[in-house]
């Protein structure tokens, strides 16, 4: 059987929902394919909306984009509540980032004064000013920064709250992957599907390709943005209060330990996300023990009291990364093909503004000036010079 729509999104993750929701309140007849495997980065996330703690040396264009993403993100989140009916678990308490050992407030502090040089809040913390705020912290803590312009969210509410208003506003929601984009005159006319026994291909007159590290398998894609997306492993825990324990933090608290960062993130069940590697393995989503005591390990080491928590979870998804950490996100120069892929880290953060972006090109309009650096252009050129 073969459908129509105005747009198909491929991928069904924050980004791929988060676009076909505002495409659709845009007035656009659009239909989402997702296989529903479970092994993307939106469900195994800690939901930070970090632009100022996570900012690094060398990165002032995503650094940028990032600022405009989070100030974008209230409006969507209460758009977002109210189009669904239910809360995201947006907070706004900020991140403190801490360090265990000298070296680790050595170097705390050289990214503290090159954030502070690009006009960005960081308040400096001793020892007993970071116990203040969060009383559990280890005595050998040495000190912190308070970013109070770093955000999270509850991933799990939020991807859910997405399909609830995508659906809401129309979006057809079709299983199945999608194999191969169909071409006609120079142009993207629709999309060939595997796994779905009832429909084999879907026509429409733009495609957007959002399926996270699978993008880079859509036949047809050119091969050069194919090349750019793979799949880099991520393993987090779930950590759950016993009984009528107590919150134990209040803020994201993100911590060099001997070197290595980890991150701790409440949700508003009390609930505790602690992340999370960085593995570059291929498609492997395996759990392993290696993982699981290295970060219960650095999480035991500033916060104690997590050696009382349950361990609810372990979970491995797989973030789409690219060669320069940027998501590419755009027309590819293929007429009615869009691609919204390779946000590595900062999907849940990033996916407002890109369905912002991807709704003013399904619409003839120009997306946000800090979207320019992160086109397919910047792959698609280097092969055509």
């Amino acid at each position: 059987m073969t459908m129509t729509a105005d747009v198909v999104v491929a991928g069904g993750g924050v980004i791929g929902t988060a676009i076909a929701w505002r495409a659709a309140a845009a007035g656009l007849d659009v239909t989402l394919v997702d296989p529903e495997r479970g092994d993307g980065a939106s469900l195994v996330a800690a939901g930070m909306l970090a632009p100022v703690s996570e900012s690094l040396f060398g990165e002032d264009a995503l650094l940028a984009l990032s600022l405009l993403a989070v100030r974008r993100f209230p409006s969507f989140a209460a758009e977002l509540e109210e189009a669904a009916g239910h809360q995201v678990g947006l907070r706004r308490e900020g991140t403190l980032a801490v360090a265990y050992d000298p070296g680790d407030h050595a170097a705390l502090a050289r990214l503290t004064a090159f954030r502070r040089s690009l006009g960005l809040g960081a308040e400096e913390l001793d020892a007993r000013a970071c116990r203040r705020l969060e009383p559990f912290l280890a005595p050998d803590v040495r000190g912190g920064v308070l970013f109070a312009g770093d955000w999270s969210v509850d991933n799990r509410r939020y991807a859910a709250a997405l399909q609830h208003a995508a659906r809401a506003a129309g979006v057809r929601f079709v299983p199945g992957r999608v194999a191969a984009l169909r071409t006609r005159d120079g142009r993207a006319r629709g999309v060939q599907l595997a796994g779905n026994a009832a429909v084999s291909r879907l026509d429409c007159a733009a495609v957007v390709i959002a399926a996270g590290w699978w993008s880079a398998a859509v036949a047809g894609l050119p091969d050069v943005l194919r090349a750019a997306v793979r799949p880099v492993k991520g393993q987090l825990l779930r950590l759950r209060l016993p009984g009528r324990m107590p919150p134990v933090i209040s803020h994201t608290v993100r911590a060099l330990v001997r070197g290595t960062d980890v991150y701790l993130v409440p949700r508003a069940d009390g609930e505790i996300i602690v992340g999370a590697t960085s593995e570059e393995r291929g498609p492997d989503l395996t759990v392993t023990a290696g993982a699981v005591h290295d970060l219960l390990h650095d999480a035991m080491s500033v916060l104690p009291v997590t050696s009382e928590l349950i361990l609810a979870e372990t979970c491995a998804g797989l973030r789409p990364g690219t060669p320069d950490n940027g998501p590419i996100v755009g027309s590819t120069g293929l007429g009615g093909l869009l691609v919204a892929t390779g946000h590595y880290r900062n999907g849940i953060l990033l996916s407002p503004g890109t369905a912002d972006a991807a709704v003013a090109c399904l619409t003839g309009q120009r997306p946000a000036a800090e979207w320019e650096p992160f086109s397919p252009q910047r792959f698609t050129a280097q092969v055509r010079a």
